[in-house]
């Protein structure tokens, strides 16, 4: 948590992202958010805690994704970011593709399913 970050306590951040604080609290036990805790227990949640929770809900309202697909969702999400984050950094466009590919790659092979 950083310094001076807005902090939004359980009923405030379950209205401002139109859910109920059990649905909330839910998705904690699930892993998909981990909002920060006062001395006194009081979940806490941040602006990417806020964003993590309408992207959430957008895939189960919007797209009927269960919960095991809002995991895969968040988890390439997370990924692309990452990924995203790193290819800025790359100034030599044969590195740049080939650090591209191999980490899409990867991820393709995350979501193929078993026989």
């Amino acid at each position: 948590m950083n310094a001076g970050e807005a902090l939004f306590i359980i009923s405030v951040a379950a209205r401002m992202v139109g859910m109920h604080a059990q649905t909330l609290r839910k998705y904690e036990r699930a892993g998909f958010v981990e909002p920060s805790r006062t001395d006194g227990r009081l979940r806490l949640y941040s602006r990417e805690d806020l964003r993590r929770l309408r992207q959430i809900k957008r895939l189960v309202d919007l797209r009927g994704v269960n919960l095991s697909g809002v995991e895969l969702a968040l988890d390439l999400t997370e990924q692309l970011q990452r990924l995203a984050a790193d290819a800025a950094t790359l100034d030599d466009p044969v590195e740049l593709r080939a650090t591209v590919w191999s980490r899409v790659a990867r991820m393709l092979r995350e979501l193929e399913v078993a026989e």
